[in-house]
């Protein structure tokens, strides 16, 4: 695949960098500051990529509709806020993937659907910013993944046509996001699936099951 792509590009959480254990801390603060007993984090952890609301919905069992939904998450989003490189860190074998695809003038960058105002800091902790040719949030274009805008407004800063882009993910609106834009998608097998997602259905055109399997295409 390496003749027919001139840039990869991440999705953030659950793809590029492990943030569920601080995204499981800031849960499990908050149910405890509610009275209510922390989770397991192998229960939080295919949440982890689908944002506050459904950690919410996991830890409180509701939904934006709820009286109480708004206070608790902005006081989890305060908490993950202040804790947000605690314990996240890059996946095994990651930062060996980045230093490769810059020692080989492949452009990398990271398409998410975390709000900047969480996206900028963590990648500002982890040395990321600096590194990366875009960083596309939730809330830079009008619309986030699956709709096309961030796609395509990643290949715009980076001066590069979608077909000419990988995106890896491991959500189905990350494959779906992709695709709309006819960019070649990958599914990160190792990453925030839950018991219930089948990654056969995302009609992704790769898959991996670690970090390091995307050295073979460098």
């Amino acid at each position: 695949m390496k003749q027919h792509f001139s840039a990869i590009l991440f999705d953030l959480d659950g793809t590029l960098v492990n943030t569920a254990p601080d995204l499981a801390y800031a849960l499990n603060t908050l149910l405890k500051e509610e009275g209510m007993a922390a989770l397991p984090y192998q229960d939080i952890r295919p949440a982890a990529s689908h944002g506050s609301a459904a950690l919410l919905k996991l830890g409180f069992n509701i939904d934006s509709q709820h009286k109480d939904y708004s206070d608790l998450q902005q006081r989890f989003l305060q908490i993950y806020q202040d804790n947000i490189a605690r314990e996240t860190h890059l996946f095994d074998g990651m930062d060996e993937v980045l230093s490769a695809l810059e020692q080989a003038n492949i452009t990398w960058g990271i398409i998410t659907n975390k709000p900047a105002f969480l996206t900028e800091p963590l990648c500002d902790a982890l040395d990321l910013s600096r590194r990366a040719a875009c960083i596309v949030s939730a809330d830079t274009t009008p619309f986030p993944k699956p709709h096309p805008a961030p796609m395509l407004y990643a290949c715009e800063v980076i001066n590069l046509h979608a077909e000419q882009c990988v995106y890896i993910g491991d959500a189905a609106r990350d494959i779906e996001a992709g695709k709309s834009v006819n960019m070649t998608t990958v599914a990160a097998l190792y990453g925030y699936l839950s018991e219930n997602d089948n990654a056969d259905d995302w009609h992704a055109d790769f898959s991996i099951e670690h970090p390091s399997d995307i050295l073979e295409w460098i």
